[in-house]
């Protein structure tokens, strides 16, 4: 028997979560299609990842590179959600707002104990959320009872909340979440297992959660939910009930650039070409990729800083 060879060029450690030239999707996307789930990272050179971070991104993800892949699919809004290896320090994400012009918004990473003059001067920097994680590769989450408490003082300036949790927690927090003073953004179908299947109790509990009109849901992270990898496509009928049963509360989004993903680098156009499955009617792919973005996140947003 030979023995097998070593390559004699080994493959390389990759130097960003994202691919750099993404398939172009063969779904064509409605005008003013907004990306509602991203994240920038750095670079680390203008926006140094704190001492405290989270996690350590794999590589920079600069709002450059984010707009690049937008104008690849065809996405005009975007909403940029603050990242762990960022922590606190929201700057990053208000400069790729600012460079939109107000077409792309913010959901900020923020401590409960935050002033409302800070709330005020996010909100003026076109931030419109706060997200908060039940993830525990993201550090430890702040007690929900304080964060249902901080949803008083988001009302006041029409912010919403965002949540980021395991599904084995989904049945813990639903009570607390439906305490909230403010709308209630789901991340990423609330991390269901795929191979668990559709009649699994945590999405039949999301599912009883989102008949409260407070509740919306992104149906994204197609990539986490999949135990099939890709195309993703067991992670599909979760995202197709979410739009059939609640498709003007449903958002969609990328991702990008898909931090601490275990596997392959996903390919953000075919997580795009997925969306021909998800809202496979046009109208209710212009619900989820225009209108209900337009109508919650209200664009272009108009910035005052």
């Amino acid at each position: 028997m030979t023995a097998p060879t070593t390559p004699a060029h080994p493959t390389s450690a990759p130097t960003t979560s994202y691919l750099i030239d993404p398939a172009r999707p063969t779904i064509k996307l409605p005008p003013g299609s907004c990306d509602s789930h991203v994240h920038v990272f750095g670079p680390n050179s203008v926006f140094p990842y704190p001492p405290d971070r989270t996690f350590t991104p794999v590589g920079d993800a600069p709002k450059e590179a984010l707009f690049a892949m937008h104008a690849a699919l065809g996405i005009e809004h975007c909403v940029i959600v603050q990242s762990g290896c960022h922590g606190f320090d929201n700057r990053v994400v208000a400069d790729a707002i600012a460079a939109t012009k107000g077409n792309y918004c913010g959901v900020a990473l923020l401590p409960v104990t935050v002033t409302d003059a800070e709330l005020k001067r996010l909100d003026a920097q076109g931030f419109c959320g706060v997200r908060f994680n039940f993830m525990a590769h993201l550090g430890k989450a702040a007690p929900v009872d304080e964060i249902i408490a901080l949803t008083r003082r988001l009302a006041d300036i029409g912010w919403h909340l965002q949540v980021h949790f395991d599904a084995s927690l989904i049945d813990q927090l639903a009570p607390a979440f439906k305490r909230s003073a403010v709308p209630v953004v789901i991340d990423h179908m609330g991390r269901i297992d795929a191979s668990k299947g559709i009649d699994q109790p945590a999405f039949k509990t999301l599912l009883k959660l989102m008949d409260d009109p407070k509740f919306r849901v992104k149906v994204s992270g197609s990539e986490r939910s999949s135990k099939a990898g890709p195309p993703y496509l067991d992670a599909v009928p979760f995202a197709a009930k979410l739009v059939a049963e609640f498709g003007h509360r449903c958002f969609w989004g990328t991702d990008w650039p898909h931090p601490n993903i275990h596997g392959p680098i996903p390919d953000d156009g075919v997580l795009t070409d997925l969306l021909a499955q998800i809202a496979p009617t046009p109208a209710q792919l212009k619900a989820l990729l225009v209108d209900n973005p337009q109508n919650f996140y209200r664009f272009p947003r108009l910035l005052r800083a």
